[in-house]
């Protein structure tokens, strides 16, 4: 049995049935991870010991039957910028270089009560600023499909840490797509639900108003799986919303039948590689066959959401990020002469180039006499973008689309012309300023042998929806990692 070929659904099973132990499937990832980490970078931190010890001390309680959950005993890889208690938490920031949480964010925590076994962190683009996951302080991220490519960002870590079998599932979070084009890259199923179903409490934020933590796994019943282990209500996060019940495991029915998916025009002009469309436009096929209703329509304001987005993200990094300043903890410049010498030196040294950019263009468009004009604009924008949102679901129970808008570029390409990557964001941003459900499905490779993602676009509180037709479509087709070629 190739246990790293398992899901996480499967592997628990198989834990549970005694087949295989938790410490037996921790080092297999631990193993492989010894393989190919060197290739591809994928974490920041593993952390060997608390691992097996941990996995030690889950098999006791599956075994004496206090553990029952889908999840227990299964390995996660956690994003870099969730804190943890006791394991080195850094953003991927020399800043956060000596940073080690007293606390961890609830997410995990909900995932440690599950049973499952964290083995360790994973890199991304430096404070999730990035869609390529080449500005972190600790060195590139490489695609396991190419490793001339990128794996995408911000969570490029954990969706190539589930791609090449270093973890059999993994959780990230997504500002302006961070998980599902990055997912859409690396051939993996990726989740970003409604604002507010997953605790924002213990994630270093860095747009508030957009961050959003998801799942990131091999298939479907996975994400819905542990989605529903993750997601809580909590008083610690004021954006965290009650909702009347979390069982998004329901959705798993292939069945389509009468759904109506709208295809947005907009989504398919200009800048669309022809492979990712005719990959795309195949598996909203696919779908009609099983009985789905596909219809094009007009989405308005596409252009304007590129535009609201990285003004509103960057005002409010610029401000989350004011609280790195060399005094509470993480990194201080020894090389200074007074309290502003040792801010502006710490801050200096402390963030890369694309973070000084971000917090530089929020100050901007805070700043006196600009605030109307630029970050008061944009929230106007963004509730425009969301009524534009409401007028589709008013139609249609689903909305289809690529992930993005070619596959993953090679390494150097997008970092070299910043405004080329933040256009590469065209078709997942708007979710996030809607704060609506999304979700990145493998639906092919292209002529390069690399994989192109299918994304699916719900309601607010409307996962099932997405779910279901996420599922429906991949009972067409086989999962295929990069080391199955």
């Amino acid at each position: 049995m190739d246990l790293l070929k398992l899901t996480a659904v499967e592997l628990a099973k198989k834990i549970k049935a005694k087949e295989v132990t938790v410490m037996e499937a921790t080092q297999a990832v631990l193993d492989q991870i010894d393989k190919v980490e060197s290739q591809i970078n994928s974490y920041v931190t593993v952390d060997r010991e608390g691992a097996l010890a941990k996995a030690k001390e889950v098999q006791k309680l599956i075994d004496d039957g206090t553990l029952t959950g889908p999840l227990a005993g299964v390995p996660v890889a956690i994003k870099d910028n969730m804190c943890t208690e006791g394991i080195l938490t850094t953003c991927s920031s020399k800043i956060l270089e000596n940073f080690y949480p007293t606390y961890s964010a609830e997410a995990v925590c909900n995932l440690e009560k599950a049973g499952a076994v964290i083995i360790g962190k994973t890199n991304m683009d430096e404070f999730a600023m990035g869609s390529t996951t080449e500005t972190s302080a600790y060195g590139i991220t490489r695609n396991p499909w190419n490793t001339e490519h990128v794996p995408g960002g911000s969570s490029g870590g954990s969706c190539t840490a589930v791609a090449a079998n270093e973890c059999f599932f993994a959780l990230g979070s997504d500002t302006g797509g961070s998980i599902r084009q990055p997912s859409s890259f690396c051939g993996v199923t990726g989740i970003k639900p409604t604002y507010g179903t997953i605790s924002r409490y213990g994630l270093i934020a860095y747009g508030s108003s957009l961050d959003q933590i998801g799942p990131v796994a091999k298939d479907v019943t996975d994400c819905a799986t542990i989605l529903e282990v993750v997601s809580s209500y909590d008083k610690k996060d004021s954006t965290s919303v009650q909702r009347e019940e979390y069982n998004f495991t329901e959705a798993l029915v292939d069945d389509v039948k009468g759904m109506k998916i709208g295809i947005p025009k907009d989504y398919f002009g200009e800048g669309l590689d022809c492979e990712v469309k005719e990959a795309v436009l195949n598996a909203a096929k696919e779908l009609e066959k099983k009985g789905a209703i596909i219809e094009e329509f007009e989405l308005g304001l596409v252009d304007y959401a590129i535009p609201a987005y990285y003004v509103i993200a960057a005002a409010e990094a610029s401000s989350n990020l004011a609280r790195f300043d060399g005094v509470k903890y993480g990194y201080r410049s020894e090389d200074f002469d007074g309290l502003h010498s040792m801010y502006k030196t710490t801050r200096s040294q402390g963030f890369g180039a694309e973070v000084k950019r971000r917090i530089m263009l929020g100050s901007f468009v805070l700043s006196s006499g600009y605030y109307d004009a630029y970050y008061l604009k944009a929230l106007k924008t963004k509730a425009l973008i969301k009524q534009e949102f409401d007028k589709a679901f008013a139609k249609y129970d689903v909305i289809l689309g690529p992930a993005a808008p070619t596959t993953a570029p090679k390494i150097g390409e997008s970092l070299s012309d910043p405004i080329k990557m933040y256009l590469g964001d065209i078709y997942t941003i708007s979710v996030n300023l809607a704060g609506l459900p999304g979700i990145s499905v493998p639906c092919g490779v292209d002529s390069k042998g690399l994989p192109i993602g299918l994304q699916l676009i719900g309601d607010c509180f409307k996962e099932k929806n997405i779910i279901r037709a996420a599922y429906a479509y991949e009972k067409t087709r086989e999962y295929v990692g990069p080391y199955d070629k």
